[in-house]
């Protein structure tokens, strides 16, 4: 069996590829060792910025998304006993973004594929790479598929990044103290766009996913188990941090799904060796206070398509051999923002009075300073 791409991973990063190429006239087959029902229903990222709506819209695949998503076109930071309102439509007017589950976008872009007759293969066993300086080709449960490229985005734990050769990657990586346990309810958000809270208790964020369905998050221990938060610690919990300003009464419903994520950066560089080409999560991660995995992973796809799409046109391989460096650049500006965002908004057990003190006048700064307000807006809707 032979495609011009082998596309390991059918999440955002793999479907998003797999489809761009095909409107390209390149073939691709995509290997999935989870069951598609699976990757349909996987809870992740639901904010979605300015260039990764266009890029949907623009694939074909957005229809959905722009009638059932939440355009927003602002957010709220919350301390300090009081809500400060980040404007998008004054600070960077006509950029926005959209709250959308990227469940949901996996769900669009699978129909897609399937639609278009595209080769999309679930519940895939023993994936493994080979020859990837010269000739690459998979390997799967006993079958070979040969191809001119790999594309790896099968995530931080996939199998793509360690099949690179030992001591070719630099890895740059930092764990948090704390972590976010999630939470999916269902009922309508108390709020219309996302609140960003920072406590002397710690973080909690209040996003949504539909106008009945809301997602929460809340700092916890590092340790934390979700057996340790009951339903009625977790209300409580959010109502003693989101509960912070007059006026506000926090709506309490059944929650659905619950769980702990940590908190951590990484990003492993260069994103390529011989015919591999990571995307997503294979090649980088970041906290998720600034809402930046999912829409990387997308722009990482743009710059790949563009990148195979002269390859496989004239044999050029200016912009592959240029790829990681091209990616890099937004990756570590996403770095960089959502270390900021959390270093922001999180409390930290070490913290002695004046740190506090400190965060809590940078944050003033920012929210009375039109300029430090454009640049947070700059960057949670997205860089063209």
């Amino acid at each position: 069996m032979r495609t011009q791409v082998g596309i390991i991973g059918a999440g955002p990063a793999g479907l998003l590829l797999s489809h761009l190429l095909h409107l390209r006239g390149i073939s691709s087959v995509v290997l999935e060792k989870r069951s598609r029902e699976y990757v349909e229903r996987r809870v992740r990222a639901g904010v979605l910025e300015q260039g990764t709506v266009d890029t949907l819209v623009e694939a074909g695949v957005g229809e959905r998304m722009l009638r059932e998503g939440l355009p927003h076109h602002g957010i709220e930071l919350r301390y300090g006993g009081a809500g400060h309102r980040i404007a998008f439509e004054k600070l960077v007017p006509g950029r926005s973004i959209t709250v959308y589950g990227q469940q949901e976008v996996v769900k669009d872009l699978i129909a897609a594929r399937l639609a278009a007759g595209g080769d999309v293969r679930f519940e895939v066993e023993d994936v493994a790479l080979h020859s990837l300086e010269s000739e690459p080709y998979l390997t799967f449960g006993g079958e070979r598929l040969d191809c001119d490229v790999i594309a790896g985005c099968d995530g931080f734990h996939g199998v793509s990044r360690p099949a690179v050769p030992e001591g070719v990657l630099s890895v740059f990586e930092r764990d948090y103290p704390f972590a976010w346990l999630g939470i999916l309810a269902r009922v309508a958000p108390s709020s219309e766009e996302l609140i960003y809270t920072r406590t002397e208790r710690g973080f909690a964020l209040h996003s949504m996913r539909s106008p009945t369905v809301s997602r929460f998050y809340l700092q916890v221990p590092a340790d934390a188990h979700v057996e340790d938060w009951p339903d009625e610690r977790i209300w409580a919990e959010l109502k003693a941090r989101l509960e912070s300003v007059p006026g506000f009464t926090l709506a309490t419903g059944e929650i659905m799904e619950k769980g702990v994520t940590p908190m951590r950066a990484f990003v492993a560089e260069p994103m390529q060796y011989g015919r591999l080409y990571l995307a997503g999560d294979a090649a980088h991660i970041v906290p998720p206070t600034g809402a930046k995995g999912l829409n990387l992973a997308v722009a990482d796809v743009r710059v790949l398509t563009e990148a195979l799409a002269a390859y496989f046109a004239d044999g050029s391989t200016e912009l592959l051999d240029g790829y990681s460096a091209a990616c890099l650049k937004r990756v570590w500006r996403a770095q960089h923002f959502s270390w900021w965002m959390t270093t922001l908004l999180h409390t930290f057990e070490d913290d002695d009075p004046y740190a506090r003190r400190l965060q809590l006048s940078y944050l003033d700064y920012v929210t009375s300073s039109e300029a430090a307000a454009t640049t947070l807006a700059e960057n949670y809707v997205g860089l063209p």
